[in-house]
Parts: C-alpha cells; structure tokens; sequence
C-alpha cells in the first residue's frame, strides 16, 4: 500500500548530499533536518482552487511515495453540488474518475496517455517528500540557482529541474509533462509550480502554498494556470 510505514528507515546526515550538485544540497540541507528519517511516504491534506470552467474552491487528501505511485482524492463544487472523485497512479498504471453529486459521471480516463501524464505528475510533486530524495538521480540544471531531479516512473524517466533560493528555499519546479492541455495532441508540453511559502513539521519543510499549470514560463502561462492550493497537514511515514 501506498501509505504504508517506511521500514527501520535511515537517519539524514548532511554528508549523504556531499556528492550531490550545489543545489540539491541547498535545498536538501535546508528541507531536511539532521536525524530525521528518510520517509518514503507522506499523507497531506490542503484545500484552495481549482479551475473548473471557473476557479472552484476544494477540499483534498493525497498519499504520496515517489516513484511508486500516489493517490489524490478531493471535493470540489459544480452547479451548486459536490464533485468528488481521485486522480492516482500506483503499479504503474494512472486512472482518473470523478462524479457530480456522487452519481453522475463527469470524467473516466485511464490509458496509456493518462499513465504517462499521471507519471509526470509523481515526479513534479516529489518535491513535497524530500526525504525520498534518494530515489532520484541529480544532475545540474540550466543554471547556477537549478538542479534536475530524475525520477524513474513506469519504464520512463521523468526529469524535473528545481529553482533553488540562496537560503535553500525551493521556489519553482518545471518539467516537460506529458498532457493535452487546452484539447492540444498529447505530447510533452511545458509544466510549472510555484511555491510561495513553507511549512515545517517533523523535521521536514515543504512548500506550502503553491501554484501550477501548463504553459509555465511562456507568454500562455496565465491562460494554463489551473490550481492554486495550500497545504494544511503532512503526516510522513
């Protein structure tokens, strides 16, 4: 299960990030306390908007473990009555499934397309688990303030390349995601997040509210904004 508790997990020490570019260890040293365990599994909680036609306010529960999968499960409102539904990827398959007023189907997919965008979607949000850093291989970004995290989700790698603030703070992630927004062809098309401040709990510091959308980092970028949310609680197995 997703939500399983990690296994005698090991300890962090700054020293497991000596090898690591300038800002990876930046950020993982400022993330990650010292003698906090390397969870492999986060539960959050949060509430914000999401763009359903227009912006909708939500409510939602996600399990995350990167690589192996997450689950998001929320309620929003449309018409005046709840959607509830989840978006998941887990043995290496996506699916998502959403109902009006807990009847009525509103959305069903599942696919290939769905896997590999649901895929990108683990990878970008891994960074809300920073304990699981060492799932993914570290490389240095385009600049001296970035780093790229690849991740090895369901046969394909999936590269996210982080922003990283002089006192560690992470600011952005961005990545080609695999999607079609906008009724576009699936294909890879650019993807963003912002963080715009920071929680800790447990000896580990997240970015707590944030937005994100397709588009990011190009003159489209308001047009693709779709969820903006904060995060409310992080339990870490």
């Amino acid at each position: 299960m997703l939500s399983s508790r990690t296994e005698r997990p090991a300890a962090f020490d700054p020293s497991m990030v000596a090898d690591l570019p300038a800002a990876a260890r930046r950020w993982l040293t400022h993330a990650v306390a010292p003698g906090t365990p390397l969870w492999r599994t986060v539960e959050l909680s949060m509430r914000g908007e999401i763009r359903i036609g227009t912006w909708r306010p939500f409510t939602a529960r996600q399990v995350l473990a990167p690589p192996r999968g997450l689950v998001w499960a929320a309620t929003a409102r449309l018409y005046g009555l709840p959607v509830t539904g989840f978006d998941r990827f887990s043995s290496g398959s996506g699916e998502m499934r959403w109902r009006l007023g807990g009847l009525v189907p509103l959305l069903s997919a599942s696919g290939p397309d769905v896997t590999r965008s649901a895929a990108g979607r683990l990878a970008g949000e891994a960074t809300l688990l920073p304990t699981a850093f060492r799932s993914a291989t570290w490389t240095p970004g385009s600049a001296e303030d970035r780093v790229v995290a690849t991740w090895h989700v369901s046969g394909q790698d999936e590269r996210v390349e982080l922003q990283v603030g002089p006192d560690g703070r992470l600011l952005g992630a961005e990545m080609d995601r695999w999607g079609n927004p906008g009724g576009a062809p699936f294909g890879r098309h650019r993807f963003g997040v912002a963080f715009e401040a920071e929680r800790t709990s447990a000896g580990v510091t997240i970015g707590s509210v944030l937005r994100a959308g397709w588009w990011w980092g190009t003159d489209r970028q308001a047009e693709g904004e779709f969820f903006r949310a904060r995060i409310t609680g992080a339990t870490f197995r």
